[in-house]
């Protein structure tokens, strides 16, 4: 009988807040009663941003909650190779290019086009899809330019990836946190464009680390915040386009503010260890997150 496993994976650039809480205990209730396991993944790909105080922080947070996982913690940044191996792969197949253009190009560029009429399309999240000027540039005029050391991050041909996969893509969503029931759900990455992959000097991006950690570890449920909902679709392309195993999903709840927004890690929102500091308990923090 396979184990089931599944993963909690902050990215430690900032601290550890009461929808985090929810996450991790979730995924612990979860694995219980499965009679599974529960791994600690670091998203660490943003070097600049993640520091090894952050993740002190919540390794001591995570365990003040009482969350135990199975070592080792699995640290995307000490794993730079084995995603250049999966990025090698796309660019031989020709499923992702160069796409050498700046922010304000390609604000110029959209500005110009809605200038003359034309509705720019925008992803899920409300960000205008990169413009195709880069994909239809001639492979001699990509050497030159990455030979020149031109600033470029290798994105997604979404078009290309759509037609090699062949076939419309779903994957299998849990409707609440008992796991008892499944929808299909239809997987629509071309709604989020040609997405980056990876970065010149990163060789990965969220979503190439993502499936590819999530395969290499063996995770079969993948069960995090609603906001992740819609990327999902990317994440299923990638798993289609690699031959990796499709985990099953559940998109939770999302805990948010007073003000109904969602807590964020950058505005110090309900953190973890303020709220130790102020007297309460792994108790309170459970019943705050509603378990």
């Amino acid at each position: 009988m396979t184990l089931l496993t599944f993963r909690f994976a902050p990215s430690p650039n900032g601290e550890l807040h009461l929808g985090h809480a929810y996450s991790a205990l979730l995924n612990q209730k979860l694995a219980t009663a499965a009679g599974g396991r529960l791994l600690l993944r670091m998203e660490d790909i943003d070097t600049a941003r993640c520091t090894p105080q952050y993740e002190a922080g919540m390794l001591a947070d995570l365990k003040w909650l009482g969350l135990v996982w199975d070592e080792p913690v699995r640290r995307q940044s000490q794993h730079f190779a084995e995603y250049a191996a999966v990025l090698d792969r796309l660019i031989r197949e020709e499923l992702v290019y160069p796409a050498f253009m700046s922010r304000g190009e390609i604000r110029a560029f959209i500005t110009d086009s809605e200038a003359r009429g034309r509705d720019w399309p925008r992803d899920p999240d409300g960000v205008p899809l990169y413009p195709p000027a880069d994909k239809a540039l001639p492979a001699k005029e990509r050497k030159r330019r990455i030979a020149g050391n031109a600033p470029f991050a290798w994105r997604l041909d979404v078009d290309a990836a759509m037609a090699r996969v062949g076939k419309h893509l779903a994957w299998t969503e849990f409707v609440d946190e008992t796991l008892t029931e499944t929808r299909p759900v239809e997987a629509r990455p071309q709604d989020w464009g040609d997405v980056i992959v990876a970065r010149r000097d990163v060789p990965t991006s969220y979503h190439l680390a993502v499936v590819t950690d999530d395969a290499l570890q063996g995770v079969s449920h993948v069960v995090r915040g609603q906001d992740l909902f819609s990327a999902t679709g990317v994440q299923r392309l990638l798993q289609e386009l690699l031959g990796l195993p499709q985990p099953a999903y559940f998109h939770h709840r999302l805990i948010l503010g007073p003000d109904g927004r969602k807590l964020s890690k950058s505005l110090k929102d309900t953190g973890l260890a303020a709220l130790r500091d102020a007297g309460a308990s792994p108790g309170d923090i459970r019943r705050m997150v509603g378990l």
